[in-house]
């Protein structure tokens, strides 16, 4: 059932959000030259995805976690994109072809192995990776593998539509800062 409403929320996102994530894309391609970011991210069951989202830091940015990125290589775009969350749009791509889900854990890098390790342990690698979900909106980021794992566990274990919904809600609504970076 969540796969059905994840596949009519993408389709439906993307074909309404057109103008916006043109007008997005036109702003971050003279911001950073290249509007759209593509990354190799783990998803469901450690297979690799290419995740896509609009460029928020300089294009020379080394590719490591967020919490692990400095602050100045973000630009002044991608500073508005992060707090409204629009850098997270481009994804509905990847919920709509079935890689991720609207709500489930963050995805992760290869590069992260006590983050692997940990989910791997909480069988969090049996579902979709999500845009949002239990962990981001209580602010709970990757700079902390261990109760991240734990939180998308306990998501996973008590997943309910109504849940489902629930977390889509208060993501849209701003709850959750997203990942922290260091400054």
């Amino acid at each position: 059932m969540i796969r059905l409403f994840d596949f009519l929320l993408s389709l439906i996102g993307l074909v309404c959000g057109f103008p916006i994530l043109l007008l997005l894309a036109l702003v971050g391609l003279f911001d950073t030259g290249s509007p759209i970011y593509r990354q190799e991210r783990v998803g469901k069951n450690l297979k690799p995805f290419t995740l896509v989202k609009f460029r928020t830091m300089k294009k020379d940015t080394a590719s490591v976690a967020t919490h692990l990125a400095n602050i100045s290589s973000i630009t002044k775009f991608g500073r508005f994109l992060r707090k409204t969350k629009l850098d997270e749009l481009p994804q509905l791509w990847n919920v709509l072809v079935g890689e991720m889900s609207l709500v489930g854990p963050r995805p992760g890098l290869f590069n992260q192995t006590e983050l692997i390790s940990s989910r791997d342990k909480h069988n969090v690698y049996a579902v979709r990776p999500g845009i949002t979900g239990l962990a981001q909106i209580n602010e709970i980021d990757m700079s902390t593998p261990e109760l991240l794992a734990a939180i998308d566990s306990e998501m996973i274990r008590t997943m309910t539509l109504k849940k489902y919904f629930k977390y889509i809600l208060l993501t849209v609504i701003g709850k959750g800062s997203g990942d922290r970076v260091k400054g």
